[in-house]
């Protein structure tokens, strides 16, 4: 069963209650709010610096990713912008550094053209808003729902945004993926249960370990299983 029309009618004014209030904010604050972030993301997931790692292009004044991915790039890191494919599809990832041919992808952001396609450990996802369970409100269109859904194992998920985009509930459905982690100016939480628990850098840390060794034993366990009968 989809979606009524009264929770999307609902979700359209949120979206845009929460666009408009991030598009208020004052270049100091954003700059400080992207420094704040900026600084949990390296202090709290060092180990991304040896992953690859998906993010975005800053767009309608998100939360500016670039400048964690250039310290994780530095170490090693490949990192990947989101291209889509076709309308309803899941979102592809190809490679992106500094000199990468690029091309205008949706609502104009820059998509790689010529580099590898990859697949993920990790992701910095972009919420319009996020809610106290952890789940996000995007933009409408489903694309990181779709994509989450079809990557298996599930990469570590880490919602990033400002305070101001907290809401009580994004009035989630079936389809939606709550995220792992949420960072914003004021801190990390992890998505425990239904609820969103703030931990320190070296909590986050250890629980993001955990949760990306999990995941990538429990395909393995899958395959070794005997097919049942």
């Amino acid at each position: 069963m989809g979606m009524s029309e009264e929770c999307k009618q609902w979700r359209k004014e949120r979206r845009a209650e929460l666009l408009s209030r991030r598009r208020a904010i004052t270049d100091a604050e954003r700059s400080q709010w992207n420094a704040s972030i900026t600084r949990l993301l390296i202090e709290g997931f060092p180990f991304l610096r040896s992953m690859t790692l998906g993010f975005y292009w800053p767009f309608q004044g998100e939360f500016d990713p670039r400048f964690a991915t250039r310290h994780f790039r530095k170490h090693s890191a490949t990192t990947a912008l989101p291209v889509v494919v076709q309308k309803g599809a899941p979102l592809q990832f190809r490679e992106w550094y500094p000199g990468a041919i690029v091309v205008k992808g949706a609502f104009d952001l820059p998509m790689p053209s010529e580099t590898r396609v990859v697949r993920p450990q990790a992701l910095l996802i972009p919420p319009v808003g996020f809610d106290a369970q952890g789940y996000r409100l995007g933009y409408g269109g489903g694309y990181f729902d779709r994509t989450l859904v079809a990557l298996t194992p599930h990469p570590l998920k880490i919602g990033v945004a400002f305070e101001l985009s907290r809401i009580p509930t994004i009035r989630p459905q079936p389809h939606d993926v709550p995220m792992d982690f949420i960072v914003t100016e004021s801190g990390i939480y992890q998505v425990v249960g239904d609820r969103l628990l703030q931990v320190s850098p070296r909590q986050a840390e250890a629980s993001a370990s955990t949760v990306l060794s999990q995941r990538a034993a429990a395909p393995q366990a899958a395959r070794a299983s005997p097919a049942s009968s």
